[in-house]
């Protein structure tokens, strides 16, 4: 037995020293810790009694209220909006407040507006009628907020300040914590042409009919959010950062002329005024069909109204509980279908409202892809709390509010439509509907992280359009199996994350101040979910950290830490070099097979111990047996070893394992006859997993997938000793394209002639 401690005591030895040199081939930096699995201590914020450490809401957290009762009316010959609203807000805060800021988000539309003057622009060499007369021909349009008052309720004035999107009301005494305090506000503005003037709101003008449809939000003045974290959040709205928003209850009396239908935020209270006896008999039907729409206004009905106009008005009544914001459409253009769809233990209606210009497409598919959403995120997050959602058809739009929201999508004139038109409307209804979600209930912060309502709302998108393909197949083109998605899967985001660093961004970077902004807050969040959720985490501890996450922020008003912290807090998986990774750099992922060497075992002495010796002035005498390793065609291969020397013919192994084990230990001992030793490389600054396919000469195959863990004692390559029965023939790194890696032409071994993803694009653009 004291021969074989020996054996161990230098097998140790060899091994302890190639440990160190490996430990020590990637020295950081002076005293910088540049390690990529440090944790994300300087990059997030305290826990405190407010947010806690686990991602939860601490014991101490608070959110504002601000209730609103609005009397709106719409002029439909002038195309102005006018309304007259009180607000009481409730400070729950621990803080006194000596005035409060209202979001004027329509002045970014007054004349003088500032936001036209940070616009870049080039003359083109070519450019449509359009686009010549909006940018060179048209005077600016004057769409801002003209306040006529604002008053506290007792009808004193109130002082104010605007500073353009913004206004500061002074308070006439201090706020105290816990007390409540109602003003009001008197104001109008001219309503864009969200087609020719765009916008997120506004009309489509149909001359033909000289009718219009409007989709109309941010059209009141809107409590900003005041909070723990940003204090109040009164940046200025430039036109691209969305919105930062405050819940609470809406009672609003919307009047508009008497042949317009209407839907918003809300539950119709006074249903039976402004229904007919038809439509009432039709929404009672809708209320009993879940797998068909019924139709409340036909295209029919919706012509005839086309050809008149009523000088009459009908007011629609709608009341919100717990919301954050508030959006209606209306028209007396509009067709308009429901559908019931079960969610949990409830019913919710699924609408659709739209202009026969959306017909074939939007009668077809609209409502059958909002129930689909609701029922793929009610499964991914919390059960959908409201009880509807709509779908309104608005050329050139993409925008949501609770429970209504805008999209695109239209048929050529004659009903005929294009794959791309067809799978462009679905996508975008699935993602507005899903805004829902995010950041209409988990209301994060979108004049800051753009991402967190964004990038979460298309990864679930993604995850909604395959659901949308597995419970539709005939909404599918024969030629597609599955949902053509065009966000989410890895191999999507290769060409933006090998593009040019100077245009690019962090995805933790301000809204305004990214250069892409639909990959940096859409693209990059979505698929670097999508990667954690199928390649790093798995779906099941994914899924129940996600959940968990919306579960806790779910009406409240969550930040990116928040989110990190409570993804690992619930699944027991340290994400900092993850979150580091694709989050705060713009690193790109680049892994393949640097190296590979074949051994075979001998009791032979090998020419490395044979120089070893000779460096020493000992003799082979001098060393306690070995095992010696001797790569194939070297030359101790070619002089002393032919290939298939079996391992049981090693001396010294024979008498180890005979010494050592019992008879049936060896007879369940493998017999490993080829060796390896393979180098992985990482010229990609983005740690990721290592998922290596190995083939084997027998034509059986095995992928394994190394924790990205594999990197933490070597950023820049790593070596894998490999003991097998079967002789390996090739390996491919990341052989299904699961990590976006940008380089694919060092991922296989032996090395294959081929064009990597981000040159395939590149070459097709070039085209």
């Amino acid at each position: 037995m004291k021969k074989i401690a020996y054996y161990f005591l230098s097998i140790a030895l060899i091994s302890n020293s190639a440990f160190a040199q490996e430990e020590n081939a990637s020295p950081q930096k002076g005293h910088q810790n540049t390690n990529k699995f440090r944790q994300l201590y300087d990059e997030f914020a305290t826990p405190n009694m407010y947010r806690n450490a686990s991602g939860a809401p601490g014991a101490s957290y608070y959110q504002q209220k601000a209730d609103y009762k609005m009397d709106i009316v719409l002029d439909d010959e002038n195309a102005k909006l006018s309304g007259f609203e009180t607000i009481t807000y409730t400070n729950n805060s621990p803080d006194k407040l000596k005035y409060l800021w209202v979001q004027l988000d329509q002045n970014m539309r007054s004349k003088d507006s500032k936001t036209p003057l940070i616009e870049t622009g080039s003359v083109s060499q070519a450019m449509r009628p359009s686009t010549f007369v909006n940018d060179f021909t048209t005077k600016p349009f004057d769409g801002g907020f003209n306040i006529e008052e604002v008053k506290d309720n007792s009808g004193k004035n109130l002082p104010h300040m605007i500073n353009r999107t913004m206004m500061r009301i002074e308070l006439p005494k201090v706020l105290e914590p816990g007390d409540k305090y109602s003003f009001s506000i008197k104001w109008w503005y001219n309503i864009n042409d969200h087609v020719t003037k765009r916008g997120r709101s506004g009309y489509e003008f149909f001359p033909k009919d000289g009718n219009r449809a409007y989709v109309i939000a941010q059209f009141y003045p809107r409590m900003a959010v005041y909070s723990d974290v940003e204090g109040w959040q009164n940046s200025q709205f430039w036109g691209r950062d969305e919105f930062a928003l405050t819940f609470g209850d809406y009672q609003v009396n919307i009047t508009v002329p008497a042949d317009h239908i209407l839907d918003g935020t809300g539950e119709l209270t006074n249903r039976k005024e402004v229904f007919s006896k038809t439509m009432m008999q039709r929404y009672e039907l809708a209320k009993k069909s879940y797998d068909k729409p019924v139709v409340i206004v036909t295209q029919a009905e919706a012509e005839a109204a086309e050809k008149t106009k009523s000088t009459d008005t009908k007011t629609w009544k709608l009341h919100a509980k717990n919301v954050r914001d508030f959006g209606f459409a209306t028209s007396r253009r509009y067709v308009w279908d429901m559908m019931a769809v079960k969610i949990g233990d409830k019913d919710v209606m699924a609408v659709s409202l739209y202009g026969k210009e959306g017909n074939p497409l939007w009668e077809q598919w609209s409502t059958k892809a909002v129930a689909s959403t609701l029922k793929t995120y009610s499964r991914m997050t919390f059960d959908y709390p409201y009880h509807k959602a709509i779908s309104v058809h608005a050329k050139q739009q993409g925008m949501e509010y609770p429970m209504i929201c805008w999209n695109w999508g239209r048929p050529k004139e004659d009903g005929t439509y294009s794959d791309r038109v067809k799978y462009g409307m679905m996508g975008v209804i699935i993602h507005e509907v899903g805004h829902n979600f995010f950041p209409m209930i988990v209301n994060s912060d979108e004049r800051q992280w753009t991402w967190m309502d964004e990038g979460l709302n298309t990864f679930l998108q993604y995850v909604a359009e395959q659901d949308f393909g597995e419970w539709y197949p005939d909404a599918l083109s024969p030629k597609d199996k599955h949902f053509p998605s065009d966000r989410g899967p890895a191999e999507m985001i290769v060409p933006y994350m090998g593009g040019n660093q100077d245009e690019i961004a962090p995805i933790m970077t301000k809204g305004m101040n990214t250069y892409q902004f639909g990959n940096n807050a859409y693209g990059k969040p979505a698929t670097a979910l999508n990667i954690l959720r199928e390649t790093v985490m798995g779906r099941e501890l994914f899924d129940y950290a996600f959940k968990e996450y919306a579960n806790r922020w779910k009406f409240k008003h969550p930040t990116p830490e928040d989110f990190f912290r409570t993804m690992e807090d619930a699944s027991a998986f340290d994400l900092d070099w993850y979150w580091r990774g694709w989050f705060y750099t713009t690193d790109w992922v680049d892994i393949g097979v640097k190296d590979v060497k074949k051994y075979y075992a001998t009791s032979k002495p090998n020419q490395y111990i044979k120089d070893y010796l000779k460096s020493q002035g000992r003799t082979i005498k001098d060393l306690v047996p070995l095992v010696y390793m001797v790569e194939e065609g070297s030359a101790d291969f070619k002089e002393s070893l032919k290939k298939d020397t079996p391992l049981e013919d090693v001396k010294i192994l024979k008498e180890y394992v005979m010494d050592n084990f019992t008879s049936e230990e060896r007879k369940n001992m493998k017999t490993p006859k080829y060796f390896y030793n393979i180098t992985f490389e990482k010229p990609g600054g983005l740690v990721m997993p290592l998922i290596v396919e190995y083939k084997y000469a027998d034509g059986t195959s095995e992928t394994i997938t190394y924790p990205a863990q594999v990197w933490s004692k070597n950023d820049n390559e790593i070596s894998k000793a490999l003991a097998l029965e079967k002789e390996i023939i090739s390996i491919t790194v990341d052989p299904n394209n699961e990590t976006a890696d940008i380089d694919t032409s060092n991922n296989s071994w032996p090395k294959v002639e081929t064009v990597s993803d981000f040159d395939k694009f590149k070459n097709k653009s070039n085209k």
